[in-house]
Parts: C-alpha cells; sequence; structure tokens
C-alpha cells in the first residue's frame, strides 16, 4: 500500500511514481494487481480526487472511512488520464484554467493558501485583462475524424466533479468517470456572455448529460484527444501548471490502479 495526506497534486505525484517505478522496463503497462493500492488521504485546500471516489473531502471523516476500506479490504480498480508521457486521475487542460493554476501557483510560492476566493479572483483577472479572447488558438483532433475548432479552452476529464467552489461541485464534464474514457469540454468564444453562460451551466449541470451550447464542444468516452494549439499555450495536469505546449495528447488507460475507498 502507498499511503499519501496531501492535494491532488499530492495524488498525482504518488500515481506517477507507482507507475512509473513498476513500468519501469516493461513493454506493457502492469496489471493492477502488481500494482501497490493507493490510499489517497485528502490534505490539500480542493481534494477533489477524495470527492470523485466518493469519500469525504474532510480529512478526519476520510480517514476513518479509508481505515474501514483498508479492515474490510474494500478496493476499487480505476482507469487514469496520461498526458504525453504523465498520467493524471482527474483532469488536464490547455488555455484559461491552466494560466489561473499558474497564478495560484505563483501566489502559494509566496505562502498564501490556495482559496476558492483566490481562484476566483485570478480567474477574473487573467480573463479580462491577460487572457487572449480575441484569437483562439487550439484545435481539437479525435481518433479517426477531421480536426475541430479553433477554440480558445479545452478540459479533459477523468472523473467528476471538475473542481469545487467551496462546498459546492463544479461540473465541466458531468459524465466523466472512472470506468469510462475521457471526456472533453471547449469553448468556441470566451465573451463575457458566452462565457459565464458556460460557468453557470457548470454550477447546475445534470450531471447525467453533457454539457450544452452554441460555443460549447462536449465529448464523452474517448479513448484518444490531442489537443493542437498554433502558439504555446499553458497546460495544467491534475491542478498543476506544467508549461506552455503547442501540442498534447490525451489518453484513457483502463483499470490502472486499486484504491482504498
Amino acid at each position: 500500500m502507498v499511503l499519501t495526506l496531501g492535494g491532488d497534486g499530492t495524488v498525482n505525484e504518488a500515481i506517477n511514481g507507482i507507475l512509473d517505478k513498476f513500468a519501469a522496463g516493461s513493454p506493457s503497462s502492469p496489471s493492477p494487481a502488481e500494482l501497490p493500492v493507493l490510499a489517497a488521504l485528502p490534505g490539500g485546500s480542493a481534494n477533489v480526487f477524495a470527492g470523485a471516489l466518493g469519500l469525504p473531502r474532510d480529512p478526519i471523516d476520510a480517514t476513518g472511512e479509508i481505515l474501514r476500506a483498508i479492515t474490510e479490504g474494500r478496493q476499487q480498480t480505476i482507469g487514469l488520464g496520461i498526458a504525453d508521457d504523465r498520467y493524471f486521475a482527474l483532469n488536464a487542460g490547455l488555455g484559461l484554467d491552466a494560466e489561473v493554476v499558474r497564478a495560484v501557483q505563483g501566489v502559494r510560492a509566496h505562502g498564501n493558501p490556495a482559496t476558492a476566493a483566490l481562484y476566483v479572483r485570478l480567474a477574473l483577472r487573467h480573463f479580462y485583462q491577460q487572457t487572449d479572447r480575441r484569437h483562439p488558438a487550439v484545435t481539437i483532433e479525435l481518433d479517426g475524424r477531421p480536426a475541430i475548432g479553433p477554440v480558445f479552452i479545452g478540459i479533459v476529464s477523468n472523473a467528476a466533479p471538475w473542481t469545487y467552489l467551496g462546498s459546492h461541485e463544479v461540473h465541466a464534464n458531468p459524465q466523466a468517470g472512472f470506468e469510462s474514457g475521457l471526456d472533453l469540454l471547449a469553448l468556441r468564444k470566451l465573451s463575457t456572455l458566452s462565457t459565464f453562460s458556460a460557468i453557470g451551466k457548470m454550477l447546475t449541470a445534470d450531471t447525467d448529460r453533457m454539457l450544452r451550447g452554441r460555443n460549447v464542444l462536449a465529448y464523452h468516452d474517448q479513448p484518444c484527444i490531442t489537443l493542437r494549439a498554433s502558439r504555446p499555450v499553458a497546460c495544467q495536469i491534475d491542478g498543476e501548471y506544467v508549461g506552455e505546449r503547442e501540442i498534447v495528447t490525451f489518453r484513457s488507460v483502463p483499470d490502472a490502479l486499486r484504491v482504498f475507498a
């Protein structure tokens, strides 16, 4: 068993450490039975991974639930995503969301906590002052289909919710789950009206349906998604900024890891 205490970035590091160690030198991915079981105690600001597994996001309550799961041998086998060569459990994206993640990490580097208010403040600042909202740069490539776009932002999900606003779930891809392929949400426009309309849909999403709208593109259960940009665009993986990219290929990895939940 591998036990972690931290946020979703810590979970991402642990998952990549587990899979990289056991896949080293192997021509194929190891089966879940060959890997340690992950027990992830929530200790971060959002704890989306815990929520996606159905665990309490409160660390004390989640600890009791995970201890019961360990005692009873209660496990789940979950699918993951991989962005080029980095695994992710929850989501990844190109565009505004990654720009906000980059800004938040800069603030946290000076000792400030990552709160919902901080994310909202920086998101509004980037939206109105820094993001290019006139020239979409990203195109979407799905297996065997012509390129789609251009779009301003692409959010790839392996699980739901996408994030939390306080205690409220925010769903970019409401149908995403560990048992299916990857889901994608993309926005054709970043005008104030269209963007806040999309955000309203994320806050009130029906978890049985994909988001809809004239400027919204949504795809469910995809084995492979490639986002290609005409200029370097900010990229985030599981809420961690990983630099600017011009092309990223996301693949679904079914039944990749066992977890206590």
